[in-house]
Formats: C-alpha cells, structure tokens, sequence
C-alpha cells in the first residue's frame, strides 16, 4: 500500500472570515479525500462499482487537474502545466479519469499532492490581490468572482469524496465523515 499524506482533521474556523471559512471548508473537503483515497496500492486505485467509470485513481488525476485548472489558468491565465497543457481535451473530455489506469500510485499521489500544495499558494496570493469579490472568467465568456469559483471547488469536491466514500468502502470497509484526529 501507497501513503497519501493524509492530512488529519481539519475544520474550517467557527468565526472566522469569509474567506478563511472558505478556504478551510475546502481544505477539509481536500483532507476527506486525501483519507478516502490513501495508502492504496494500483489494484485498489483502479476498483469501478457498478456500470460507474469512477475509479479513486481516476478520482486523484481528475482533481489534481481542476486544482491547477482553476487556480492556475482561470484564476491567473497561466499555463496550467504538464500534463494538462498537453492533452487534446477537444477530443478526450474524460482523459484524465481513463488515463490515471496507467499511472502508478506514486505519481497519482504525487500528482494530486503537489498540485493541491500550488493551489494553496495560489489562493493566498489572490486573497492577498484581490480578495474575494476579484472577477474572473468562467465559461461562456462570463466573469464570477473568486468566492463563486471556491463555492464551486467546494461542491466539486463534495461530490467526489462522496464517490470516493463508496468506492473505499468497497475496497476495506473504511468508512467515516472525517479522517481521525492526528496524534
């Protein structure tokens, strides 16, 4: 089996500001998943329910994407980076969900991980630029603002640890809202 470092419980502050309310709701959302999805080996990265396509592997490449997706390109304009810069999304909508099959666990860990890591930094100097209220583009040509786009990562990840919850519980029963507390 493969680590994930998983980062325990985190909870978003009780009386915080909006955005470190935000920011930490996703954070939370981010160690839900890193809990459902860690120290699996390729076999159990790769389990599918069902006539469903989802696989936790698929799952860690998908997200990793949409974190250097939106925190790079939508909300600088910046290259989002290999591999992502590379794929012919016009002809394969669902690259990363069928090609994390031929990735190690390693580099599906280390994928998500990192780009996770950036889009943290990423957050914090939009926070320190502009704030919440700061418009950026969104589909169709239409601008949202930063606090729409983290509402969105949020409820795009709470879909998926929810996928995420069924599959693990599939593999070895493990089950939960929240990682355990760290020790």
């Amino acid at each position: 089996m493969t680590d994930n470092n998983s980062a325990g419980r985190i909870e978003p502050p009780l009386a915080g500001t909006e955005a470190e309310t935000l920011a930490g709701s996703l954070d939370r959302q981010r160690a839900t998943f890193a809990w459902k999805t860690a120290g699996l080996d390729a076999e159990a990265l790769a389990v599918k329910l069902g006539s469903s396509a989802i696989t936790l592997g698929g799952l860690l490449k998908h997200l990793a994407g949409v974190e250097d997706i939106y925190f790079s390109w939508r909300l600088w304009g910046r290259d989002p980076g290999a591999p992502w810069n590379t794929v012919d999304w016009e002809n394969d909508r669902d690259w990363d969900w069928h090609s994390a099959a031929g990735d190690s666990p390693e580099d599906l860990y280390r994928l998500w991980n990192d780009a996770a890591a950036r889009s943290r930094i990423s957050l914090a100097e939009a926070l320190d630029n502009g704030g919440l209220d700061q418009l950026l583009p969104v589909a169709g040509g239409e601008v949202g603002s930063l606090r729409r786009m983290l509402i969105d990562l949020i409820e795009e990840y709470a879909r998926h640890v929810g996928h995420a919850d069924l599959i693990r519980e599939s593999i070895d029963g493990l089950v939960g809202e929240d990682p355990p507390a760290e020790t």
